[in-house]
């Protein structure tokens, strides 16, 4: 789904964005080619997690290719009163003319470090802030969130059930595309599955069952509409004492003569694990071994955690708002800080220094790499200088921002490194993958590269963001010069 299809979107951005850019454009006209490099990274894991999936990348793309100041937005901006008028006409012919570099969509990714980088003019690089953040905070967040719902199921089924408590019909839509990056199956959001090719799923509410006149009804009409997909909700009067009796009942009366089975039941209220199992008692019974259960309400990794430990019978998870709004935790923490300037053939580090150690940004035009042990599990991330030769073809010392004091090498280890190019002179150069693809990639990173003991919930194990010694001195130098 384009952005652009629908709307445009070019003025998404803070109004300091374009206060700057003004600024910037009337102190250096005739500088204006000078390049900047901007990094974004997040600061700490949500719900104090061991990792991140890093999405929204196709629609950072897509912003970039479509953005432009159309008559409208100019007419907009002069009404301000504060921009001068070639500063005006500049935005109107403007085109983004940077590069950037990035992970690959659905990339493992830990705080602190570059999961993008924009080189380019200092103007090009401040009007994309806004709108490179919200997308990359918002999906990144549900992919995230729907990445620990689907451990906690332990190979069950998961649904996004989450649109009508998403905050407006963007974050549902965006919000099921980074579920499905985050391992969920399916999503009840149509127009979601349309532009994305996401399966989708549903059932019935309940105003269905109460329509008729009775609940046996409701499921029959339903099973002679939809023989070879029934799934029937039956929480509407009582679960145990109705609903599933009524089910049952169908499944015999009007699915089976026609050679059809009941493929489900849904329960959305009450004890989940407790009505899970007398209802699996009561299919399985009357020969109804395959018809899945299916439980909603308010479900998150913690509930549904809890609801197998207690031996639940539910083969297939519908998880709505806590989900879609990323309840536990709302907010991703990604930002955008200048790390160095062009100085003639070189880019000047910067670095920006807080009372919180934790803000302390890492300086300079940099690279990434993921290290690698010989099991081929990731052990660490090393952030080198940009034109800094990293091999580990022999051990390779690198320092502990921690403990730097120690002595660590790199042994036996391979590495690669995670940004690659995205757009280049403002043209796009990168093959984007399907979202399938970036699904898989999400999922063989989980199972073959990410450490179990970085997934649980409970105290995770911490990621190792290292770094090469000559990077390493380089910012300590820079902090030293600072407190002069």
């Amino acid at each position: 789904m384009k952005q652009k299809d629908a709307r445009n979107l070019s003025l998404v951005m803070d109004f300091y964005e374009l206060t700057m850019s003004h600024g910037y454009f009337c102190d250096n006209r005739e500088n204006s080619s000078k390049r900047v490099v901007f990094d974004v990274f997040y600061r700490r894991n949500p719900d104090e997690g061991g990792y991140a999936i890093f999405a929204g990348l196709q629609q950072v793309i897509e912003y970039i290719e479509n953005l432009q100041f159309d008559i409208e937005d100019i007419a907009y901006l002069r009404e301000q009163g504060i921009f001068e008028e070639e500063f005006l006409q500049y935005l109107q012919e403007f085109q983004f003319h940077g590069d950037i570099y990035a992970f690959p969509e659905g990339t493992i990714m830990y705080p602190n470090e570059p999961i993008v980088t924009i080189v380019a003019p200092l103007i090009d690089a401040q009007l994309i802030e806004t709108a490179l953040l919200l997308q990359i905070n918002h999906q990144s967040l549900i992919a995230t969130k729907t990445s620990r719902i689907v451990y906690a199921a332990q190979g069950r089924s998961i649904s996004d059930f989450g649109a009508r408590r998403a905050h407006n019909a963007d974050a549902a839509v965006y919000g099921a595309r980074a579920a499905y990056i985050g391992g969920a199956d399916s999503t009840a959001t149509v127009l979601a599955g349309k532009a994305f090719d996401i399966p989708v799923s549903g059932t019935m509410a309940h105003s269905w069952v109460m329509y008729y006149e009775d609940e046996y009804t409701a499921f029959k009409k339903y099973a002679q509409r939809y023989p070879k997909a029934c799934t029937l909700l039956v929480d509407t009067y009582d679960v145990l004492k109705s609903g599933v009796i009524n089910a049952i009942k169908v499944a015999k009366e009007v699915l089976e003569p026609q050679g059809q089975r009941l493929k489900g039941i849904r329960i959305d209220s009450g004890d989940l694990s407790y009505l899970s199992k007398k209802a699996r008692i009561m299919l399985d019974k009357e020969g109804l071994t395959d018809c899945k259960i299916i439980a909603s309400n308010s479900l998150d990794e913690i509930t549904i955690s809890s609801l197998i430990h207690q031996g639940a019978k539910i083969d297939f998870f519908g998880v709505g708002e806590r989900l879609i709004t990323a309840r536990s935790e709302p907010v991703f923490g990604a930002v955008y800080k200048l790390a160095a300037v062009e100085e003639e053939t070189t880019f000047s580090p910067r670095i920006k220094v807080s009372e919180n150690v934790e803000k302390v940004t890492n300086p300079g035009f940099k690279r990434v790499y993921r290290v690698y042990n010989e099991d081929g599990r990731s052990i660490a991330d090393l952030i080198a200088k940009y034109d800094e030769n990293v091999s580990l073809e022999n051990p390779f010392r690198y320092v502990d921002p921690t403990t730097p004091w120690r002595q660590r090498f790199f042994e036996g280890c391979t590495i690669k490194e995670l940004q690659v190019p995205i757009f280049k002179n403002g043209k796009l150069i990168y093959k984007e993958p399907s979202l399938d693809d970036i699904r898989a990639y999400v999922q063989s990173q989980l199972q073959n590269e990410v450490w179990s003991e970085e997934q649980r919930f409970e105290n995770p194990h911490k990621h190792y963001l290292d770094f090469t010694p000559d990077y390493y001195d380089m910012k300590m130098e820079m902090l030293y010069k600072l407190q002069k």
